[in-house]
């Protein structure tokens, strides 16, 4: 099977507190660990130890992102392909990240560095798996979602980081974002069975845009805006639809400037499923599609 799905994003934030605050009061994430000038968060239905790691640090930004294998053959598999394909791979032993086993990590071609990793802790979710409820109990602080779902990285060369992720890292391309020359602008890949798990859009290398967190419908998203409004959050775009992916969202900013999203809605990409095209001078409805505009305001991002 190999890669499965993001297991976690790692961020760096100047102020640990007021971050922390966020993800938990407004965001509505758990704390779980707590290392020194880390702070590891997860949402109501995750199975494994965390999904977000906010650690202390002068500059905003992102460390890295996991993503999730399904056995260790995958790992040693996986290890051997991005070394042959020239990206230097560094083993990480367990016990020395929190809540996980031995894991890699490497510089992608554009600049971030990923980690994969098959071993990872399992507390379980808020309901258990005995007789659980199906939704979580009333009051839930925040806007609570069960789980993280995707992320949006920029690179200087989408092609060239598209042929990693599908060649060499076997996820597949659901869309594409083409300029009039044919030449990539974004991707959107998945290995889920979602319209994507990753999505690589024309930017500065290194740089995050945004992570998200899935809801489970429309009206989950209209009230997600409804509490980022009534906490002075600042609303980036929506709540709206995107044409590309086909699903429902909000973007909005942390209190240090990380990009964050709700998501809900799209397709079930399945293995056989035709890759969509988009043309640039199309983009603004792809990207926005009831607006049919691209924001100056959301191309900014995060390194």
């Amino acid at each position: 099977m190999g890669i499965l799905r993001l297991a976690h994003v790692d961020t760096r934030t100047p102020d640990l507190e007021l971050s922390t605050a966020y993800y938990t009061e407004i965001i509505g994430m758990n704390v779980v660990e707590r290392t020194g000038d880390e702070v590891y968060l997860k949402c109501w239905d995750e199975e494994t130890h965390h999904s977000l790691r906010l650690r202390y640090n002068a500059r905003t930004g992102m460390d890295l992102f996991s993503f999730l294998v399904e056995t260790e053959d995958d790992l040693h598999d996986l290890e051997r392909k991005v070394e042959r394909y020239g990206c230097p791979v560094t083993r990480v032993s367990k016990g020395e990240s929190v809540g996980q086993g031995e894991s890699l990590r490497f510089e992608i071609p554009s600049g971030q560095t990923m980690e994969l990793v098959a071993d990872l802790d399992k507390p379980g979710g808020l309901l258990g798996k005995r007789n659980p409820a199906p939704v979580p109990p009333p009051g839930m602080t925040g806007i609570a979602p069960p789980r993280i779902d995707h992320m949006l990285i920029n690179a200087e060369e989408v092609g060239e980081a598209h042929a990693f992720f599908t060649q060499v890292l076997g996820f597949r391309l659901t869309e594409q974002l083409l300029d009039a020359n044919g030449h990539k602008l974004g991707v959107w890949l998945e290995r889920s069975h979602s319209p994507h798990d990753i999505a690589i859009v024309n930017g500065p290398n290194g740089a995050l845009h945004h992570f998200a967190f899935w809801l489970d419908d429309w009206d989950h998203v209209r009230k997600a805006a409804d509490i980022l409004a009534f906490n002075g959050v600042q609303i980036d775009q929506g709540p709206t639809r995107h044409g590309v992916t086909r699903g429902n969202t909000v973007y909005f900013f942390d209190p240090l400037g990380v990009r964050n999203e709700v998501f809900t809605g799209g397709y079930q990409a399945d293995p056989d499923f035709p890759t969509i095209t988009w043309t640039e001078d199309n983009f603004g409805k792809g990207l926005f599609y009831y607006e049919n505009v691209i924001s100056q305001r959301f191309l900014r991002m995060h390194t």
